[in-house]
């Protein structure tokens, strides 16, 4: 099989699970974050159009430029825009489009009207549109993959409010495929200018067909990331703003002082957060306060999240067990499950960043 060979293989292979996941992602038989899946079915699919000419060459035993029609054209420009509403759905399942949201049809707008006018045949415009039309797709597709990143980030520090274990919802998957795609879109730019195109396409349909088996690799493990009691849901995703708002005291510093103390005491002789599980609804149930109310106590009267609240105890209590080795006989994916963590991951990376030592490292320089 020779390289041309081997590319038209990739490319009908890239179309052929791209076509697939979508179906997978928007019939969503999991039923889990129904919303985001829906849209990133949408994205898929809408991302499989860009391997259309080659599929269809491959077909059709002939060239053929379905790129260039003006419906394609217009689809594909919305596919960076599809991407970032899965994210936003993703990160909040509450979000609902609001009269102010039309700001997302703006570039679109702008996009459809450029078409039309290189289509008119208007005299001089040809090479102004065509300069407009890359400029418009280069800017669409980096501020919406930028907009997603940044909504990712703040996710992941927004879940460390209510999670202890933030292993499975940090949508760290998303935030892997738009690196590997800004710098495999750098990439292919700069030797577009300077190279032959054509001699890199084997190895950019190859990348893009490993990020895909990826992207659906992680996205169809992608579990539900908040509650599915709507109640809950809310407030929790309300709790990111609380702490934006620390200034503004949600309880008398007496009241704050003694659910302190009644935080302090459950850690230490009931050890909650032994539970993997444990989250703030969880533990504001245990002490029979409001998620709310706990949340703001975390973040004032110690100066902490929940994620790092909780596994400062965790940690504790597996540097115990670490000592006590010789005893008990646990190796560390054991240690980490006995102290409440639920991977062997998450267990090395809090443990290392907590003590700047690993697991192994620890013990050893215990002399154990």
């Amino acid at each position: 099989m020779n390289t041309i060979e081997l590319n038209r293989f990739v490319v009908v292979m890239i179309y052929g699970s791209l076509v697939l996941l979508s179906f997978l992602k928007l019939t969503n038989p999991l039923k889990v974050n129904k919303k985001a899946n829906f849209w990133f079915g949408m994205f898929l699919f809408l991302w499989s159009t860009f391997w259309l000419d080659e599929v269809l060459s491959l077909v059709t035993i002939s060239s053929i430029t379905i790129h260039s029609i003006f419906l394609i054209q217009l689809i594909q420009f919305l596919t960076p825009v599809i991407f970032y509403f899965s994210v936003l759905f993703y990160t909040n399942p509450a979000f609902k489009f609001k009269y102010s949201d039309v700001k997302y049809i703006a570039l679109p707008f702008v996009f459809f009207v450029n078409l039309l006018l290189l289509r008119s045949g208007i005299s001089g415009y040809k090479q102004v549109g065509e300069v407009v039309f890359i400029a418009l797709i280069l800017f669409q597709a980096v501020f919406y993959t930028g907009l997603s990143y940044v909504t990712i980030r703040k996710h992941q520090k927004r879940i460390q409010q209510f999670s202890a274990n933030t292993e499975g919802i940090n949508l760290n998957w998303l935030e892997y495929i738009i690196l590997v795609l800004f710098i495999v879109s750098i990439i292919y730019v700069i030797y577009n200018v300077s190279y032959d195109a054509s001699a890199l396409n084997i190895f950019i349909n190859c990348t893009f067909l490993l990020v895909i088996y990826f992207v659906g690799y992680y996205s169809l493990k992608q579990k539900e990331i908040y509650p599915l009691e709507e109640k809950q849901r809310e407030e929790l995703i309300s709790i990111d703003q609380d702490t934006e708002e620390t200034k503004r005291k949600l309880i008398s510093d007496e009241e704050l002082y003694r659910i302190k103390a009644e935080l302090e005491e459950l850690m230490n002789n009931q050890k909650p957060y032994l539970d993997s599980e444990l989250n703030l609804i969880k533990l504001a149930e245990l002490l029979s306060v409001s998620t709310h109310h706990l949340s703001y106590v975390i973040n004032t009267g110690f100066q902490k999240n929940f994620f790092q609240y909780v596994n400062e105890y965790r940690i504790e209590y597996a540097k115990k067990l670490l000592k006590d080795n010789g005893r008990n006989k646990l190796s560390i994916l054991g240690i980490a499950y006995e102290s409440g963590f639920n991977s062997k991951t998450s267990f090395n990376t809090t443990f290392k960043k907590l003590t700047d030592q690993t697991p192994s490292e620890f013990k050893s320089s215990s002399g154990l």
